[in-house]
């Protein structure tokens, strides 16, 4: 059979697949919670972004599991994970994936507002400002500039580090750290879900900068899925997109308030 013949049938026999909305086989999706976008309660794993892929289409099934925020990473680089969630678009990961965009977020500067200082404007001015430490949480990663930032706190000893978003709020409550940096919708969400810190929502501080612009934030195919798998999944997630289905999954979980400073609509 002629190389042409042997595209025409594999083209064929994809057709089903792509028409019927079928996968292949269940996806592995390893979870951290992630504000609002991932939550965990108990044996049941929600938030926005499941949601999202759970109502992507009948025949695509995805097995949620739980792991340390810092692990999803290595997992995603060794092939261990199909979809990496929530994530924003970098060049490392453009090498491992596929990127879907689904909404535009931002990173920014969130501190307490009774902790009196004057405004930030930049990140060079957050590192000369030496005096403010600074706590980041294992595993995020903001673009170049956020990661040039991490490293050269570090060199300063001014870095704390934290599991996750809750552990960052416990840090700047007991006056251990002065600010951290990620997306507000993140942190808020990790307040909004515990009761203990749920009252700081009220006395947060959001700074944006220039050097932490809008970007994208979305969903990672691993590259080793199979071809025709990833691109039904890019299909059925960029359809939930331009239909407004994924917006509408993020007002369902987040306030207006808490929106507006940290993402909006694609």
């Amino acid at each position: 059979m002629s190389r042409a013949c042997r595209l025409i049938v594999t083209c064929l026999l994809a057709l089903p697949l792509l028409a019927w909305g079928q996968c292949s086989r269940v996806f592995k999706v390893p979870v951290a919670p992630v504000g609002l976008s991932v939550t965990v309660d108990g044996e049941t794993i929600g938030g926005v972004y499941p949601d999202i892929l759970r109502g992507v289409g009948e025949g695509c099934r995805f097995e949620f599991t739980l792991v340390p925020r810092a692990r999803l990473e290595l997992m995603f680089e060794a092939g261990q994970a199909d979809l990496l969630i929530p994530a924003s678009r970098t060049p490392r990961r453009d090498e491992l994936g596929q990127f879907v965009s689904v909404i535009r977020s931002r990173a920014t500067l969130i501190s307490l507002t009774d902790k009196e200082r004057p405004a930030l404007r930049s990140l060079d001015e957050l590192l000369r400002r030496r005096e403010l430490r600074v706590v980041l949480v294992r595993g995020f990663d903001y673009g170049e500039a956020y990661l040039a930032m991490q490293r050269e706190l570090g060199s300063q000893g001014r870095l704390s580090q934290a599991v996750d978003a809750l552990e960052a709020a416990r840090i700047l409550n007991l006056g251990m750290a002065d600010l951290t940096v990620m997306s507000p919708t993140i942190f808020a969400g990790a307040l909004h879900n515990d009761a203990r810190f749920r009252p700081l929502l009220s006395r947060l501080r959001v700074e944006p900068v220039d050097e932490l612009p809008w970007g994208e934030s979305g969903v990672y195919l691993s590259k080793q899925l199979p071809a025709m798998d990833r691109h039904l999944l890019r299909e059925l997630l960029e359809r939930s997109v331009r239909s407004g289905e994924a917006w509408k999954t993020f007002q369902r979980y987040y306030p207006a308030s808490i929106l507006v400073d940290g993402m909006k609509q694609r």
